[in-house]
């Protein structure tokens, strides 16, 4: 056990490393908090455990502990073998098996391809208490995945620099304030040859991001499967959720909840980190006083 130097606060932490069906190594870390964890946080294509970090403050303040990893192919978490192809199946797959890891099903907060997965990981194991899905749905806009992509697709041979790293993002996220430092990139970016690249594996682009249109339908299915406690955190500059995927989600699951916020992209708890965290505490108090309401989570 360690003092969590990413919060930077005086909470503790605990690192786990889990081995994935077909022996991909998984890396998380857990914040503890006066009640065991209960929450599993889920982070998008291209990101890692830590931009969970604000959001786990949140929670240990209030006293909840919660857990947060990197999926197969980012941060310090495994690749697949050359001879594996990256497939929607196992990563939903690494969502259930970290969902066994409570004493009790936790409530999954997943951003993207995290709530995408997480879905399909409900539908197939029902394996959670509650969602919370941040800016995703069954339905995507093309267009927003495809600048995505062109920008993920733009630097195959890495950057200079931290500063060459830090105007690319900047340059791609001008709304944000505040520019990345030297620190905050080192959980984006990794050493190779000499140069700095991105902590994700290429292969993810071409073997799973860019023909993943197919799974539309498939998570769709999955979505009218819900029956848990859901809530749809949506951002109102968002150009992959619109109000029509909105719509079509919630006749899928006419029972969830849908919080719009009006200033964030689709980078929603990174661009408006204090409204998503009070949005994001606000239902789990509400879970919290419902009688089916569960909490602890293992060691």
């Amino acid at each position: 056990m360690e003092a969590c130097p990413r919060l930077e606060i005086s909470f503790k932490s605990r690192r786990h490393y889990w081995a994935g069906s077909d022996a991909v190594e998984l890396a998380g870390e857990e914040i503890l908090a006066e009640e065991a964890a209960s929450v599993l946080f889920a982070h998008g294509f291209g990101q890692t455990r830590q931009s969970w970090a604000g959001a786990q403050l949140a929670l240990a303040r209030e006293g909840i502990g919660s857990i947060a990893w990197d999926m197969r192919g980012h941060g310090e978490s495994g690749r697949n073998p050359e001879s594996q192809h990256y497939q929607a199946g196992q990563f939903a797959d690494d969502v259930y098996l970290l969902s066994k890891q409570f004493k009790n099903k936790p409530l999954l907060v997943g951003a993207s391809m995290g709530g995408l997965t997480g879905m399909m990981a409900q539908a197939r194991h029902d394996a959670f208490s509650a969602l919370v899905l941040v800016d995703v749905t069954p339905r995507w806009e093309i267009a927003g995945v495809a600048r995505i992509m062109a920008f993920m697709n733009a630097f195959p041979f890495g950057f200079d620099s931290y500063e060459h790293a830090a105007d690319v993002i900047a340059s791609y996220l001008p709304h944000r304030r505040e520019r990345k430092s030297s620190k905050q990139l080192q959980f984006l970016l990794r050493e190779q040859d000499g140069r700095l690249m991105w902590h994700w594996d290429r292969r993810m682009l071409g073997e799973f991001v860019e023909h993943s249109e197919h799974l539309q339908d498939d998570i769709r299915e999955a979505a009218r499967q819900i029956t848990i406690p859901t809530l749809l955190i949506s951002g109102g500059k968002s150009d992959i959720v619109s109000e029509h995927t909105v719509a079509d989600f919630l006749e899928l699951v006419p029972h969830a909840l849908h919080h719009h916020l009006p200033d964030a992209t689709h980078m929603v708890a990174g661009d408006d980190n204090d409204a998503f965290n009070d949005t994001l505490l606000n239902f789990k108090r509400t879970l919290s006083q419902q009688p089916h309401a569960v909490t602890g989570v293992s060691a």
